[in-house]
């Protein structure tokens, strides 16, 4: 089932801004107090759709996990009652598919201010957030290329210790020597300021984007592995 119907009366600005969440790479939903299903971004619909963690139930958001959804909708209940307990910033709640992959889930309430005003028109009480609890690749990493000054293969050599590990492991996969591996290592601890391989991962982490990866790039990049 399609959650994303228009909501009523939809302004031109609040279609614009349902169009920009479309654009992230974190599930979104809107609910009332009852846990209906108000609007959920491109993200979030695909999460609900693999049924793994979240799932749509006549018209409700639920969790797979029992617990975890007794959580959730004590939260949605609360926030409908503008329960002042719940504080601004919600609560963050771990989730874990039917494979292991880890996600985390925060709800908000929308209780006050801005929030709520942006809730009012659909009866949304709540918005939740969900995404992997993953270190994902910059889908527009060539900015770190720019930000240090790094060749193109100094810039994949990165990116592949961050994905792979070893120099062993990413010679192999660059298909190139682990003295070339090696020699593009010691100019990026250089040009980069990092101190050891480890570093890499809190450097690409931190131009992390909310932005979801476009279709294109994610079958350019298959097709060079």
């Amino acid at each position: 089932m399609n959650v994303m119907s228009p909501i009523p009366r939809m302004s031109a600005d609040a279609a614009t801004f349902a169009d920009t969440l479309d654009g992230l790479d974190v599930g979104l939903y809107l609910v009332d107090a009852n846990a209906r299903l108000l609007h959920a971004n491109t993200a979030g619909q695909a999460i609900v759709d693999a049924r793994d963690i979240l799932l749509e139930i006549r018209g409700h958001l639920a969790a797979c996990d029992v617990t975890v959804n007794r959580t959730l909708q004590h939260f949605f209940a609360a926030a409908g009652r503008e329960n002042a307990i719940l504080g601004a910033n919600g609560i963050a709640v771990p989730m874990i598919g039917r494979n292991g992959q880890r996600h985390v889930a925060h709800a908000m309430p929308l209780i006050s201010g801005m929030r709520r005003r942006a809730g009012v028109a659909y009866s949304a009480v709540a918005a939740l957030f969900v995404r992997r609890a993953a270190l994902t690749i910059p889908p527009r990493s060539e900015v770190i290329g720019k930000a240090f000054r790094l060749t193109p293969a100094e810039l994949r050599v990165m990116l592949a210790i961050v994905e792979l590990g070893g120099v062993p492991e990413v010679a192999a996969a660059l298909g190139v020597a682990s003295t070339t591996v090696k020699t593009h290592v010691r100019r990026l601890f250089e040009k980069t300021g990092a101190a050891r391989q480890a570093d890499f991962v809190k450097l690409v982490a931190g131009y992390a984007t909310p932005l979801r990866e476009p279709a294109e790039s994610r079958q350019s990049v298959g097709a060079t592995r």
